[in-house]
């Protein structure tokens, strides 16, 4: 039976990966321009931000179906994932729209779930869950909310759909705490069952 073929880390989801993270500064050159509220330039920073989220949904579908996973995009993807969301919550926060504690809950918890998959890599790569996919389509939904220039009466949509991001935020990083102990203590087991 011939062995599986190597799956080429240059691939068609890779590479929206990629083009995930080029569009970061992109994003936040068109959220700053003119001061950061000028009507304009706010729906520029919006559709690119849109753009940019929705290749994390392309990206995902295209390596499942055609069999494109490859560590490199188990790794790049929520590090794409993090630098957008990450600088959109800084952005926002740096111009007054979103409360400074509300980017630092999230900050923290993707700094550590990143810092979680270092400290497990070599025994293992912990996927996004299906709560973790969840997590950053309403982060990203409370952050679209949030560019966009909405009547003062959707405002409380924005807490809303913000205040459910952030549950979801520290419920699935409890999840992934619990996941990367796990596979680190059924890796030592595995060792020390093999002397």
């Amino acid at each position: 039976m011939a062995a599986p073929r190597p799956v080429p880390v240059v691939n068609v989801a890779n590479v929206l990966t990629l083009t995930r993270l080029v569009l970061v500064p992109f994003f936040l050159l068109a959220l700053f321009t003119a001061g950061g509220h000028q009507l304009g330039w706010r729906l520029v920073a919006a559709g690119v931000f849109a753009a940019a989220a929705i290749t994390d949904r392309i990206d995902g579908d295209l390596a499942r179906k055609h069999g494109l996973i490859t560590n490199f995009g188990k790794i790049a993807d929520p590090i794409a994932d993090k630098a957008l969301i990450g600088a959109a919550l800084v952005g926002l926060s740096l111009l007054g729209d979103l409360p400074w504690w509300v980017t630092v809950v999230i900050a923290v918890r993707e700094l550590g779930v990143t810092l979680l998959r270092f400290w497990v890599i070599r025994h293992g790569v912990i996927a996004a869950s299906r709560g973790g996919k969840a997590k950053t389509l309403t982060q990203v939904v409370a952050i679209g909310l949030y560019l966009l220039p909405l009547p003062d009466t959707l405002a409380v949509l924005r807490w809303v759909v913000m205040a459910l991001a952030l549950v979801l935020t520290l419920v699935t990083g409890v999840d992934y705490v619990i996941r990367a102990v796990r596979l680190r203590a059924s890796a030592r087991g595995a060792v020390s069952g093999a002397r």
